[in-house]
């Protein structure tokens, strides 16, 4: 018998529940979405007709988590423009290779030293490097942070590990897969990458207009129908030449700010944002079995501390380097601490090659505590910067 229906209002009752603790301790939704999919899935039990396994569900729960990772990272967009992200193009591209190069640097270290081969190396700082550009939209967005000055910068470094991310899965995917990888391949990925967010960021610019003119439609379904289409024409493009969908949702969302009909798609979209991005993060929790976690929680503890060290740094080089404040440039380490979706992926590789088997209960773990830690650390970051200030404080002469 088909219960698919039952699960899927079993799985929004638990999210419910989850939203509803969350909002009376008044902290993030996110830690408490993704322990309470953890406590449920393949491992739980059936009560009656309330099946916990979400067996018939767990395909549609996991599409529309997809699409509440494009609605909040096409909302950050709105928050933001075209404009203002060229004009801090330099910075973020300083900014961003600084906090790749500090974080990927640490991962080959840190794995290198646990004794593991090259493959698996590679594999491993591919999964401490990358940040969860859900978890991040999320946290800006509830703790209210979208005009933060640093929040620039935060967003450039998303764009930037993108970029970064499409190089290396090319690197990766060959070294795991086949045992070889090919230069021109390479370069061809990271250029198709590269242009195609170029490409739009240039062709929303010269189409504001045009968007200004047809998107004065006075019917909210179809005005509504018409930018949800762009919103999974274009995340569906990024796809296509190893863009993130995510990251071609926040490049829909940066064109669109631009418009005239900014506010009134921001206020027409934040309920989509938040049903769809309750449920990527429950469906992320799906995918983590706690009972698998046991045997690596040393080493993934140990790329924690590691990874919330060199996150702390670059985040202070990166903002220094962009002439942000002390405190603002605290808040950028802080945010995009947490790792999630993007590190799943790069463990599923691990799994597809036969690498050591410890690579995926050290992910789990890895991005289970961090997916905690970074709501919490974002949120308590004045505590923090003041607790780290001489850290932070530039040196004399510097800016």
């Amino acid at each position: 018998m088909d219960h698919m229906v039952l699960e899927a209002g079993l799985a929004l009752a638990l999210i419910a529940a989850a939203a509803l603790l969350s909002w009376k301790l008044r902290f993030s939704t996110v830690p408490f979405l993704i322990l309470v999919g953890m406590a449920v899935g393949p491992h739980a039990p059936v009560v009656g007709v309330f099946d916990f396994r979400f067996v018939q569900s767990e395909p549609l729960i996991a599409f529309m988590g997809r699409l509440g990772v494009l609605f909040l990272l096409f909302y950050l967009g709105l928050e933001f423009s075209v404009g203002r992200l060229v004009r801090s193009g330099r910075s973020i591209a300083v900014g961003g290779t600084i906090y790749i190069a500090i974080n990927f640097t640490l991962g080959l270290a840190y794995a290198f030293f646990q004794g593991w081969p090259v493959r698996e190396v590679m594999v491993a700082a591919g999964i401490t490097t990358i940040s969860s550009s859900a978890i991040v939209a999320k946290v800006l967005v509830d703790l209210r942070r979208t005009a933060n000055p640093e929040t620039e910068m935060i967003l450039g470094i998303i764009m930037f590990e993108d970029v970064f991310l499409a190089v290396y899965l090319s690197v990766v995917s060959g070294l795991v897969l086949s045992g070889a990888t090919s230069l021109t391949g390479i370069v061809l990925s990271a250029s198709m990458a590269l242009g195609f967010m170029v490409g739009v960021l240039a062709l929303g610019r010269l189409a504001v207009p045009f968007l200004n003119r047809k998107l004065r439609i006075r019917s909210d379904e179809a005005f509504l129908l018409t930018v949800f289409a762009g919103l999974f024409l274009v995340a569906g493009l990024a796809e296509t030449v190893h863009v993130a969908e995510a990251i071609g949702a926040l490049l829909v969302g940066l064109v669109i700010a631009e418009t005239e009909h900014r506010d009134r798609i921001e206020h027409l979209v934040i309920p989509f944002r938040d049903f769809f991005g309750a449920l990527f993060f429950f469906s992320f929790g799906l995918t983590i079995d706690p009972f698998t976690l046991g045997g690596a929680w040393e080493v993934a503890l140990g790329a924690v501390a590691l990874t919330l060290v060199g996150n702390y740094v670059a985040g202070l080089l990166a903002g220094r380097a962009a002439g942000l404040s002390p405190a603002s440039s605290s808040n950028i380490g802080l945010t995009i601490v947490s790792r999630g979706e993007f590190s799943i992926v790069v463990a599923s590789l691990a799994k597809a090659g036969g690498l050591l088997p410890v690579l995926q209960p050290f992910a789990a773990l890895y991005v289970l505590v961090l997916a905690i830690l970074g709501p919490l650390l974002t949120r308590e970051s004045q505590r923090v910067h003041r607790a780290l200030l001489p850290l932070s404080r530039p040196r004399s002469g510097a800016r």
